[in-house]
């Protein structure tokens, strides 16, 4: 079973495939938003997929992958776990340090210009 949600606040599309339950569904969409929605953040668009495998003896059954353009940077996250929980907890921790990264290098306004040595234009103020 495939579902096909879109957040209203973000354009990050969450889709889940297995047996997912409302509750990982509902706690997957609060952290995620919670990290797509803290401000300075450019525009993000993306999907993120949440799987639960069908086989009962792997060690690992949920697994997460997050596809996302933050700005002009594309930034690919992926999860497991072995409960839904521990999935979405690791999921925010590793997509909230790649979007740091990613909005970080899209602020401009953070680089500094090149020294007059290197073929900088701009003079010092």
């Amino acid at each position: 079973m495939t579902s096909d949600d879109t957040q209203a606040a973000t354009t990050v599309r969450l889709r889940c495939d297995g047996a997912v339950d409302e509750d990982t569904l509902a706690y997957a969409r609060t952290k995620i938003d919670a990290v797509l929605s803290r401000p300075g953040l450019p525009t993000t668009t993306g999907e993120v997929r949440i799987v639960r495998a069908a086989a009962h003896h792997t060690d690992l059954p949920w697994s997460a992958t997050a596809d996302l353009h933050v700005g002009t940077r594309q930034v690919v996250v992926h999860a497991e776990q072995a409960t839904g929980r521990e999935l979405v907890d690791q999921l925010q921790d590793r997509l909230r340090r790649q979007t740091d990264k990613a909005a970080h290098t899209w602020d401009t306004r953070r680089r500094t210009t090149a020294p007059p040595w290197r073929g900088s234009d701009q003079r010092p103020a």
